[in-house]
């Protein structure tokens, strides 16, 4: 197998190892450890004739048509196994895909901010279990929008007190009652879509402001909810460190791991050739979680949807995950606050409901930013511990403890993420070849239900 590969224009060229490893340095930030082939012991773990398919999958995508390109990496003892670029990023210029494209992150946004807050939370200056109006005071009177007849026996929404205040711990693993407003149809929802939410240039204080005003869709603590949760975590972090959610996390995690592409828009022009764009149908229409054009630079930065940047910062992000919180011999999370994070807090003994939006999927619970798996369904066996999530543009990542690795995939493909996310993980564990033949996952192996 040729592990190191870049695809232009739908054409496959083999790269020497020496210039491999300036592309592993590149993505991951490592030092280069020798040749290609002394890394053999890390790609020993995998099928090479079953990563090729792999790369195969892709590249047949977008021989089909249906997406323009993609990045992936596989990543495995702290070294790259597997790294190709595939297509174009635009194809309206016919650009390449290349290591330093940006994508808009959306959800990927989460976790970033989550590990923003338990680094605060390490700090002795946030607690899991503070109310969130200890930091933003106007959820002090926040209520809860219920649905319940009226005197003529239709629908109509009634305001309720919570019987709790929401916490902290409730913004990271999305129980706080804050939802979406572009998915579903219910009474609290349409509020969300008929109100000034989003309504001119606002930073992250009008923001919560606003939402504060609006009903919560339940009880806090009463059901996984995905939805703004995230952002408003934004805003204690705001408070709490007295600095911007940008100037914190520029601060304490993405200039200290090197993740210099990451933020909340693309302020220098001469960069914006490098965004990776969508196929022209299959653009958004209308904005998501209220982010119109996650490009255009805007007061409001989106800790839940907001970000963009490229494979190469991901991937020191998750390295540093994996590595229970450390990278380049700097700490910046404990191994028990990672394994905090990525452990399931919405479990039986929490009383915590699952609805129809529950997108981590029947064998995952969530965690403090991250769908974690907890059960293996009928005919699967993806493994437990694996935590997780993804982009409503495309792109998704999922961090893989057991097996010591991770794996990235950049597109921007809103239409073809989760079919695409599905098929993809399948192949992916069909080419890891574990001592324990039993553990291996076969072709109907499910993902996550994203």
């Amino acid at each position: 197998m040729k592990r190191w590969r870049t695809d232009g224009f739908g054409r496959r060229r083999s790269v020497a190892a020496a210039l491999a490893l300036l592309i592993a340095a590149f993505v991951v930030g490592l030092p280069d450890t020798g040749s290609a082939e002394s890394q053999s012991a890390v790609a020993a773990s995998f099928s090479r004739e079953k990563l090729e398919r792999v790369g195969d999958y892709i590249r047949n995508e977008i021989a089909s048509g249906k997406i323009p390109g993609a990045v992936l990496l596989i990543q495995q003892h702290g070294h790259p196994v597997y790294f190709e670029n595939f297509g174009v990023r635009d194809v309206s210029t016919g650009l390449p895909i290349t290591a330093d494209s940006i994508f808009r992150l959306y959800s990927m946004s989460k976790p970033v901010t989550s590990v923003a807050a338990m680094m605060l939370v390490e700090d002795g200056k946030l607690s899991l279990g503070d109310p969130l109006s200890k930091y933003i005071p106007d959820f002090a009177e926040v209520k809860v929008g219920v649905e319940k007849p009226n005197e003529s026996g239709k629908p109509a929404l009634v305001l309720e007190p919570v019987r709790r205040p929401i916490t902290i711990e409730d913004l990271l693993r999305h129980t706080s009652g804050l939802t979406y407003g572009f998915y579903g149809d219910s009474a609290v929802r349409k509020l969300y879509v008929n109100s000034d939410l989003f309504e001119g240039d606002f930073d992250n204080a009008d923001f919560a402001e606003r939402i504060a005003k609006l009903p919560l869709a339940e009880q806090p603590g009463t059901l996984w909810d995905y939805g703004h949760s995230t952002d408003v975590l934004g805003r204690v972090i705001e408070v709490v460190s007295g600095q911007s959610l940008f100037g914190f996390e520029k601060q304490r995690l993405l200039d200290p791991l090197g993740m210099t592409a990451t933020a909340f828009d693309v302020a220098d022009a001469a960069k914006r050739p490098l965004i990776a764009e969508p196929l022209p149908n299959d653009r958004f229409i209308s904005p998501v979680a209220g982010i119109r054009d996650p490009m255009v630079p805007r007061r409001w930065e989106s800790g839940g949807a907001g970000m963009v940047g490229t494979i190469g910062d991901y991937a020191r992000f998750l390295q540093m995950l994996l590595s229970g919180g450390t990278f380049g011999g700097r700490r910046y999370l404990k191994p028990e606050t990672i394994a905090l994070m990525t452990r399931d807090h919405i479990g039986p003994e929490t009383k915590i409901a699952r609805g129809y939006f529950y997108f981590p999927g029947a064998d995952s619970g969530f965690g403090l930013g991250f769908a974690v798996r907890t059960a293996q369904l009928d005919n699967t066996s993806l493994p437990l511990g694996e935590y997780r999530w993804d982009g409503v543009g495309g792109t998704f990542f999922f961090v893989d403890p057991k097996d010591d690795m991770f794996v990235i995939l950049m597109m921007q493909s809103p239409s073809q993420r989760g079919r695409i996310q599905t098929e993809l993980k399948a192949l992916i564990y069909q080419a890891l070849e574990r001592k324990d033949k039993s553990q291996a996952a076969g072709s109907r192996a499910r993902p996550p239900a994203q």
